[in-house]
């Protein structure tokens, strides 16, 4: 796929009007979003070499104040450059660059803000999650990091990608978790940080792996935690990682 232009309504090419500025109104500076770019796209890479996702599928996003840094549409991760940085604001304008945002920009936009507290989403199209997408309703609980995404994580209804009708399934999906299955999609998780919500991704394709392979034993079913066990669970992974 070629590289796309982002074009105005006017016919014009996308700009920069200013600054971006932090949650409180205040400009975040040139510096802060170059930093965030630069760290949007050794998340995207890593997609890539853990093998989340192929080629240019799948996208990552930022929040940098009221701008949100976004994986533009159709470039291979790789050959993104400091210079070909992509952000719109919350309803959806490109306020930087003139590459096309990603085709998943009305998911990205809708947890921004549905949860204010969100700083990162990170979409994949992992393999197991995925195969777990068509098989069941929800990833029924079989590791206890299923409290860390809020408990069993559900499976969004299909809608065709790039839409506000999987915009709202998948919002629907993550009431009350901070990660969700998309049926015959793949997966999207969102966190404070970068790295959070792409720890959130790593965890749930492993958990998805984990039960495919003991659903897959004949004979056995896989053993899952009670609701107690999960609270349980809940409660110590507040305090994980944590100093004195």
């Amino acid at each position: 796929m070629t590289n796309q232009r982002a074009t105005g309504a006017d016919g014009t090419e996308g700009t920069d009007p200013g600054p971006a500025r932090d949650g409180a109104g205040e400009p975040a500076g040139e510096g802060a979003r170059e930093s965030a770019w630069a760290e949007l796209v050794a998340t995207a890479r890593r997609t890539v070499a853990d093998g989340l996702v192929v080629g240019t599928s799948g996208n990552v996003s930022v929040r940098v104040g009221h701008t949100v840094l976004v994986t533009p549409s159709g470039v291979p991760y790789d050959r993104l450059t400091p210079a070909d940085a992509t952000g719109v604001d919350l309803d959806g304008r490109q306020v930087l660059g003139t590459l096309v945002p990603t085709s998943e920009l009305p998911m990205h936009l809708a947890v921004y803000r549905a949860d204010p507290g969100a700083r990162a989403v990170v979409h994949t199209h992992a393999v197991h999650a995925t195969a777990v997408s068509l098989l069941v309703p929800e990833l029924p609980p079989v590791h206890y990091m299923t409290a860390a995404l809020g408990g069993p994580v559900r499976v969004a209804p299909y809608a065709a990608y790039g839409t506000d009708e999987l915009a709202r399934g998948m919002l629907d999906a993550l009431a009350g978790r901070t990660g969700c299955l998309l049926r015959n999609h793949g997966t999207l998780t969102y966190g404070t940080s970068l790295d959070q919500a792409y720890d959130r991704t790593a965890q749930l394709e492993w958990m998805c792996r984990l039960w495919l392979t003991a659903a897959s034993v004949p004979g056995h079913s896989p053993s899952l935690l009670t609701p107690a066990q999960l609270a349980e669970a809940a409660e110590r992974l507040r305090g994980y990682g944590r100093r004195s």
